[in-house]
């Protein structure tokens, strides 16, 4: 008996010290799984996982910190701390907007992670299945609105959008979009590898996006990026007659889906309308209010092109320059993002912060030029992380911002072990 029990010490023993190299993904994946629903338990999810870091072999982490993909972005969090200095806001504004710059000195830690314990396909699993999950309340609450968590969860009057389960119809676009082209690389190679059952479910979820996207609700933003998105994958994973046929037939497919969906018109349609609201009767709107953004923020860069104004001082200059809000509503808005990245950049920390965020994107997009799923989903994270900042400070944000840092974080660890 006493034989038995000392061979089985060892064995526990193993397992719980094999356990803590596992236990962080787990976190991380739990951090995937919340993404789409809560920022709340996202918050609250980074602090075990935090913990479970700590105990893993961190004897090579400083040397992985000097590696292009993790030195840029503590560059950047470097830079809006110091932007801090010469900003002419109150300091609570300056560490408000430290905030969503933060989350960028994860991508380091997850590379880390990552590149030495494979269980990011997890994470990748986790965000899939929150998602599935997400898209068929969305069409619950397509049918019945009243069912919509915003009606119970959100902090002040909600007005009842359509299909919008959590948070907004942007956001949601973006993390459906996402999924949506990212099975397509695993549903073409499980195809081709005869393993036609679990390419037909993967496929009938890529279809249950598109078809919440299509019919239900979807972003300018997506409809802007995910053609893009497709023919990436064609250029890259399907030679140039295929690529061409992929292209005809999406063509077609986009032809046909136009013809029997009035949302997809009515979303399309919205560019031109929100555009002559704005320029003819100076009224608020998505795309005129944006056009109204950008061309502001132009003018504070050119006040200040090398270092911008400082940390958190995009309200302060929208608020300097805002005309009286019952003569020209359109000009009287003061806002803190510009909606789009590089103007939110420059304007706080010049030509200098936009040198930083672009060699940020290229290395990250460097990371993923190989072969395999994890390439594939991290580069879709950087291309639709930078296609959809022209119109959002999607880096920025919340839940655009967390997608790339987990997708950036998680598929550059798996794809430099290799």
């Amino acid at each position: 008996m006493t034989e038995v029990l000392n061979e089985q010490r060892p064995s526990m023993l193993s397992a719980i010290w094999a356990a803590r190299y596992r236990t962080p993904a787990r976190f991380v994946a739990l951090v995937a799984l919340l993404l789409p629903w809560t920022t709340t338990g996202v918050t609250f999810a980074l602090i075990p996982w935090l913990i479970a870091f700590t105990f893993v072999d961190l004897r090579e982490f400083p040397r992985s910190l000097l590696r292009p993909v993790c030195l840029l972005p503590i560059a950047l969090v470097g830079l809006a701390l110091v932007g801090m200095l010469w900003s002419d806001v109150s300091w609570p504004e300056r560490l408000h907007a430290i905030g969503p710059v933060l989350k960028l000195l994860v991508i380091p830690l997850l590379i880390y992670q990552f590149e030495r314990w494979p269980f990011g396909n997890w994470v990748f699993a986790a965000f899939l299945a929150s998602c599935a999950l997400l898209m068929l309340y969305s069409f619950a609450v397509a049918i019945d609105p009243d069912w919509s968590l915003k009606l119970y969860l959100s902090r002040g009057p909600y007005k009842v959008e359509s299909g919008v389960a959590v948070r907004n119809y942007i956001d949601q676009s973006q993390e459906f979009g996402l999924c949506a082209i990212a099975l397509v690389y695993p549903i073409v190679t499980l195809f081709r590898e005869g393993r036609t059952r679990i390419a037909t479910l993967l496929a009938a979820l890529l279809l249950g996006f598109l078809v919440n996207m299509i019919f239900v609700v979807v972003s300018r933003t997506a409809l802007v990026t995910l053609p893009i998105l497709v023919a990436v994958f064609a250029l890259l994973h399907l030679r140039w007659r295929k690529a061409l046929l992929a292209a005809s037939g999406m063509i077609l497919v986009a032809v046909a889906l136009w013809s029997v969906s009035p949302h997809l018109r009515a979303t399309v349609a919205k560019f031109q309308g929100d555009y002559e609201m704005s320029a003819q009767d100076k009224k608020v709107s998505g795309m005129g209010s944006r056009l109204e953004y950008w061309r502001k923020s132009l003018g504070f860069i050119a006040d200040a092109p090398l270092i911008g104004h400082g940390t958190g001082s995009i309200r302060g200059l929208f608020a300097s320059v805002a005309a009286d809000p019952h003569d020209n509503p359109l000009r009287g808005e003061i806002v803190s993002n510009p909606h789009n990245q590089t103007l939110s950049v420059a304007v706080q920390w010049g030509v200098l912060g936009v040198l930083v965020l672009y060699a940020l994107w290229f290395a990250h997009l460097l990371m993923f030029g190989g072969e395999g799923l994890a390439c594939w989903i991290g580069l879709l994270v950087v291309v639709q992380n930078m296609l959809s900042s022209l119109l959002n400070s999607h880096l920025f944000d919340f839940a655009p911002g967390w997608i790339y840092v987990l997708g950036v974080g998680v598929a550059g660890g798996l794809a430099l072990a290799k």
